[in-house]
């Protein structure tokens, strides 16, 4: 596994650090405040003042006491976006070997971006995100398991419903990126969209975490956040996208995203590995080649222990959760298995 060097890690870094910050200025006028909101009992910043549309609104930002976010808005009036700076970055480290999104899938996510889903909470989940984890670790990932048609995002419905904001209707938003993007009617519920899809069958689907009754499971949830779209309830998705982190697309100037936690993603593309049916037999071959590859990047770069975390985690959750962690370990091949039993035996010892 080759690594890539420390320059272009800080490089990368910077890139995720700058694509923020662009986001944030470009999302807020310079005209308008920040103000603290008590909800219920916790404290949120939000906007208010004029948008860039010339139209005045309340737009949710984030926790007041996420330092990042207090940061931002510390330093609002000094926020300078330098997108010719930022787009040398990007090319400089395509260059270097880090993966790139195509152009349909770097404008659409970028397009999301805009429309604030990411300001909202919003995770970018599936192969979209396993891409930007080049940069998190430093390594070059092999090319056969970052071809993707489709892009998955995911956001917890609990925020969907308590944030009293959403991006614009989902449909125009990708529509702007691509005028043949239909909504496909969710067949549990014909008057619900989870998913759009264009003519070239590239589709943009959204779902949410299922921790309540199995009598959820595959019924789309209204999301009120997402200009009209629904997300489809699964199962394990909490595990996943619990605590993300920011990361960037190597798309144009740099496309500021939030992804789950490589560890995380690594032990729970075991757990879609085991319940992938016969039918989906070639994404289970990827969801463990993407496993494989994490977790031992994940141990090449000295962050063994978080992956150890991760799984101590989901082994915890439940018999069901175990099982399919054994399952899918059986698939995978033998340096694999090894590294996941010497967790495994570290956490029996611990």
């Amino acid at each position: 596994m080759q690594e890539i060097d420390l320059q272009f890690r800080t490089m990368f870094a910077d890139l995720v650090q700058q694509s923020l910050d662009d986001r944030f200025l470009s999302d807020f006028s310079p005209d308008g405040n920040f103000v603290r909101v008590a909800v219920k009992d916790r404290v949120y910043w939000y906007y208010e003042g004029a948008m860039r549309a010339g139209a005045r609104k309340r737009l949710y930002v984030g926790p007041a006491d996420n330092p990042d976010i207090a940061r931002r808005v510390e330093e609002f009036a000094r926020l300078k976006n330098d997108a010719r700076l930022r787009r040398a970055l990007v090319n400089a480290l395509k260059r270097v070997g880090l993966p790139a999104p195509d152009r349909l899938l770097g404008d659409v996510v970028e397009a999301l971006a805009n429309a604030g889903f990411f300001r909202l909470r919003g995770v970018l989940i599936g192969t979209a995100a396993y891409q930007t984890y080049a940069g998190i670790l430093g390594v070059r990932l092999p090319r056969a398991s970052l071809q993707t048609g489709d892009v998955d995002l995911s956001q917890f419905h609990s925020i969907a419903v308590a944030v009293d904001d959403s991006t614009p209707p989902m449909l125009d938003v990708l529509k702007a990126v691509d005028p043949t993007f239909a909504e496909i009617p969710d067949s549990a519920s014909s008057r619900k969209t989870t998913k759009f899809v264009n003519a070239s069958k590239f589709a943009v689907e959204f779902l949410t975490p299922n921790r309540s009754s199995d009598d959820y499971q595959g019924r789309p949830a209204r999301m009120p956040t997402l200009g009209g779209a629904s997300a489809t309830p699964l199962r394990f998705l909490d595990f996943l996208i619990h605590e993300p982190q920011r990361s960037v697309l190597l798309h144009k100037y740099g496309v500021g995203v939030t992804v789950p936690a490589p560890e995380r993603y690594a032990v729970h593309k075991l757990i879609v590995a085991a319940k992938r049916g016969g039918p989906d037999a070639a994404k289970r071959s990827k969801d463990i080649a993407q496993c494989e590859f994490l977790s031992h990047a994940l141990l090449q770069v000295r962050m063994k222990d978080l992956l150890a975390d991760a799984l101590r985690e989901a082994l915890a959750r439940g018999p069901g959760w175990r099982t399919a962690i054994a399952r899918a370990l059986s698939m995978t091949s033998s340096p694999t298995r090894v590294l996941f039993a010497d967790l495994m035996s570290a956490k029996r010892r611990g």
